[in-house]
């Protein structure tokens, strides 16, 4: 009985590790392009606020996850691949393959942080640029990486399926605010 379960559990482990390897490698050159229809669209609701949901207005997530993408493309054109050094990390694993970031958990960095006052012109120029950066990059060598500080040392295919995450994370926080 006990050697049963044990293989049962087994393969369960070895069929997620699969399922992750595969579904933390983005490599779709198109795979924000939702993601990208949607921020675009909740501009017009950017002064929003739901102190039920967040503490801060749609403009903040909007800003937010448009200097994370711009961020982290800076970010990967800068590093030189021949120092990526791969290293497993289970809570980028768990996360990066359910898609899910818990909310309230993690502060921004600085760099990432939106300014006092949010322009939306600065939302648009912003969202051009994520767009763009993200018919580049995969031009980059899929050994690109950087940092993040929790995930630890994250290459170019597992970044991308990152950003993937994250922005749906704040859009998902944009629609409670707007009760969608």
């Amino acid at each position: 009985m006990w050697k049963k379960i044990t293989l049962a559990v087994l393969l369960l482990i070895v069929l997620f590790a699969i399922y992750s390897k595969f579904a933390m490698n983005t490599t779709n050159p198109n795979f924000l392009d939702d993601h990208f229809a949607e921020l675009e669209a909740k501009i017009s609701s950017r002064d929003v606020q739901n102190e039920d949901v967040s503490k801060v207005p749609v403009a903040w997530h909007l800003d937010h996850s448009l200097k994370t993408i711009n961020g982290i493309y800076d970010s990967l054109e800068a590093s030189n691949p021949e120092d990526f050094d791969s290293s497993f990390s289970a809570i980028r694993t768990m996360s990066l393959t359910m898609n899910f970031i818990p909310r309230g958990r993690a502060e921004s960095p600085a760099s990432v942080r939106p300014p006092e006052v949010i322009e939306t012109e600065a939302l648009y120029a912003q969202l051009t640029q994520a767009r763009e950066n993200m018919k580049k990059v995969f031009e980059l060598d899929e050994n690109v990486h950087f940092e993040h500080p929790v995930f630890g040392t994250i290459a170019r295919g597992n970044t991308l399926r990152f950003l993937e995450v994250h922005t749906e994370h704040h859009l998902k926080i944009m629609r409670d605010i707007l009760g969608e």
